[in-house]
């Protein structure tokens, strides 16, 4: 055979390839968008309730007795409930700068409008926070960090 019969076939094994490629990209994606539209909430709920089924008759977990669970969901749902707090803190300080931010901005603003200065105290960069006092956290002795959990 020839060189160049053989450099033309290769090229058309590439482009074979690459479309084969381009094809399967495609149904990947048309793929993950029918799946992800097929999950309605009813589905959902019917899985949900069929693995909770399924999992229930295997009894993998019926050693663990009812006081643990319930220990167990005690902790994950304070967990939850300090991690919704620590996110509206942030929220809460993000608000009272943008705040802070607007009323410096609004009084610059009426001050510029009638030809006075500024105010008095009133900058264009918001005060800086006080410095905070140093927390005294102590570090649970080792009986009160192991029977936390436990004694609930």
């Amino acid at each position: 055979m020839r060189f160049e019969l053989l450099r033309q076939r290769v090229a058309r094994a590439e482009r074979r390839v690459e479309t084969c490629m381009d094809n399967a990209q495609a149904h990947r994606a048309e793929f993950g968008q029918a799946w992800r539209r097929g999950w309605t909430p009813g589905r959902i709920v019917v899985a949900g309730l069929l693995s909770g089924f399924l999992i229930g008759r295997a009894e993998p977990l019926s050693r663990v007795g009812g006081t643990r669970w319930l220990q167990m969901l005690g902790t994950v749902s304070s967990m939850l409930a300090s991690l919704r707090a620590a996110a509206a803190s942030v929220d809460a300080n993000a608000s009272a700068d943008v705040a802070a931010q607007e009323a410096v901005a609004t009084s610059e603003n009426v001050a510029a409008a009638t030809g006075q200065d500024t105010p008095a105290g009133v900058t264009g960069t918001p005060a800086p926070p006080a410095p905070a006092e140093p927390l005294q956290a102590r570090a649970p002795a080792p009986a009160e960090a192991a029977t936390d959990v436990s004694e609930r």
